[in-house]
């Protein structure tokens, strides 16, 4: 898509940079996100209210907003989404920002537009094309009914959290993850889970309508129709359990398990505190484990 410049420089003005301080002890430093995290959002209210990415904000004590102009301005932390990813920031003013479409308006094969920070005041823009809409379920107990991929010809596409844009100039979806060894495709979250929880997540500062996502604090793949246990999080259920990293799961709660998404919906039929009846291989020798599902929020909140 040849965006005309207008355009681009209207969804420019929407993109800031965004950078949190998250103290040490944070649980999310343990595994892996760190203590400096710099992404990108969007505007998406004239007030200040911008759409990024749960894990840049996870657990964040100070945050930075940077503007086109390179204004600086403290943000404040005032949802973050655990079952979709979405954190949300404000900042105070008045300001331009982007309307936001469900995906539903999209379809394969259409061209899109990315816009990103590159940290400060600067920007990158790149093109690219939708190749994928539909479910998607990750190593870290993460399940999206349905995302959107996008290619991207650039080696360097900026930060996540920014806006995956249509001819319109209105955000189709956040950019949630860069896989650059797949020929640089990024997965967005759709815009319907912006749409769908805004209210309640202004309100409640999460989702309260639908049920929490319950965790046990593994990552997991898929291996020729079995599960295997690649990682435990420190603290975690799963670990107090005794479930290890290249443990193979059997079954859940009776019932075979062949794909991972299976065990995250099978974690989740349970409420909160429930025990979760694992069989797993290990060392060729079937053990049977109890592990408490818990609300991930509980855990990285």
């Amino acid at each position: 898509m040849n965006a005309s410049l207008p355009l681009l420089e209207r969804v420019a003005r929407a993109t800031v940079s965004i950078h949190a301080d998250v103290p040490q002890a944070h649980r999310s430093v343990s595994i892996g996100l760190g203590t400096d995290r710099s992404g990108t959002g969007t505007l998406v209210s004239a007030d200040g209210l911008i759409i990024t990415v749960n894990y840049m904000i996870m657990g964040a004590q100070n945050v930075v907003v940077t503007l086109t102009n390179g204004d600086q301005l403290p943000g404040r932390v005032v949802a973050r989404d655990f079952t979709t990813s979405l954190g949300l920031v404000q900042i105070d003013g008045r300001y331009p920002f982007l309307e936001v479409a469900s995906s539903d308006s999209a379809s394969l094969g259409q061209e899109v537009f990315i816009v990103s920070s590159l940290g400060g005041e600067k920007r990158c823009a790149d093109t690219g094309i939708i190749t994928y809409l539909g479910a998607f379920d990750a190593a870290w107990e993460f399940v999206l009914e349905r995302c959107v991929c996008v290619t991207a010809s650039a080696l360097n596409i900026g930060l996540g959290g920014g806006p995956i844009v249509n001819s319109k100039g209105q955000l189709l979806a956040v950019s949630y993850l860069n896989f650059a060894d797949l020929v640089r495709p990024i997965l967005g979250i759709p815009g319907e889970c912006f749409i769908s929880g805004r209210d309640e997540l202004l309100r409640h500062g999460h989702r309260v309508s639908r049920p929490p996502l319950l965790w046990l604090g593994v990552l997991s793949y898929t291996l020729r129709e079995h599960v295997v246990i690649a990682g435990v999080f420190p603290g975690s259920p799963g670990e107090k359990a005794g479930l290890r990293q290249g443990d193979l799961v059997l079954s859940a709660d009776g019932r075979e398990i062949h794909e991972r998404k299976a065990l995250y919906l099978a974690v989740n039929s349970h409420q909160p505190g429930e025990r979760v009846q694992l069989r797993i291989l290990r060392n060729n020798q079937v053990h049977n484990l109890e592990v408490p599902a818990i609300i991930v929020d509980d855990y990285l909140g």
